[in-house]
């Protein structure tokens, strides 16, 4: 990678070649955990998606079972994926599958005896693998990592409202989006939150923020992420305020200050247009 890397500057000194050295080498890295994880979850007869799900229904481990719908909101699957995936737990004696006698459209999945103590049979030989899999990687630099891994992946897949913070009435989508979207329109770019809605009557619309603006800094963080936001509101609490600087338009720079002292909004409820991807703050 790092003689990739050289080869490519000196191919392109004017270019940021920074990104392939991430996304490269966690690609690289992906497919060598993913290969010793398969593997190990192999000697079980069990891939790693069935993994998930038997842990998906032992965190919810009701005796009746969850709705196959659950199961596939949950694990991020279509509706004939997560069928298949069924299918081969029943097959293996892992699951039951029956009626939902509150929807006849929907049926329920439930861990048997058998799935319940391969589960807890596995999890110790699968943590047992990721362990030596982070070998290289001391406690605190494994830490670093997990919150760094933590904040794209939100910025990916998105987040829903945490009661810890005062609800601020808006759904934002992440910076690489709102990159995406001002350059898909010829717009100058600005890397931070898109405001995709405000609530009426919430604390952003008090504070003149609109849709279409993109928030780039909240206190003295840079809003490259929703986890920065979330920091700027708890160090902001005690104030009762949150400074926003926001860019609107072609490249119109504007200030804001969002309340965030109790409101009635915080007992509203939320947008209902949230996506995959976008976050309800």
């Amino acid at each position: 990678m790092d003689r990739l890397l050289a080869g490519l500057t000196l191919l392109r000194p004017e270019l940021d070649h920074s990104p392939v050295a991430v996304v490269q080498r966690l690609g690289r890295v992906r497919r060598i955990i993913e290969a010793e994880v398969e593997a190990g979850f192999a000697e079980f007869g069990l891939t790693g998606s069935d993994y998930v799900a038997l842990a998906t229904l032992r965190l919810d481990d009701r005796s009746d079972g969850v709705s196959q719908r659950y199961l596939m909101r949950e694990l991020g699957l279509t509706s004939g994926t997560i069928s298949v995936r069924v299918d081969r737990l029943v097959e293996q004696g892992l699951v039951t599958r029956s009626p939902d006698p509150a929807d006849k459209r929907n049926t329920l999945v439930a861990l048997t005896a058998v799935g319940r103590e391969l589960f807890d049979r596995v999890t110790p030989a699968h943590l047992s693998i990721e362990d030596r899999l982070l070998a290289a990687l001391d406690p605190e630099q494994r830490e670093v990592l997990e919150t760094i891994l933590r904040r794209l992946l939100v910025s990916f897949e998105g987040s829903v409202p945490d009661d810890e913070f005062p609800r601020l009435g808006m759904v934002l989508a992440p910076a690489h989006i709102a990159v995406q979207m001002r350059r898909a329109v010829g717009l100058p770019e600005f890397t931070g939150l898109l405001v995709r809605e405000v609530e009426p009557d919430s604390r952003a619309e008090r504070a003149g923020i609109r849709t279409g603006d993109v928030l780039l800094r909240a206190g003295d963080r840079d809003l490259r992420s929703i986890a920065a936001l979330h920091m700027a509101l708890g160090a902001a609490t005690a104030a009762g305020a949150l400074h926003i600087s926001l860019v609107r338009g072609v490249d119109t720079q504007y200030e804001a200050t969002l309340d965030v002292g109790p409101h009635t909004a915080d007992t509203g409820t939320a947008p209902t247009t949230h996506t995959s991807g976008t976050h309800l703050i």
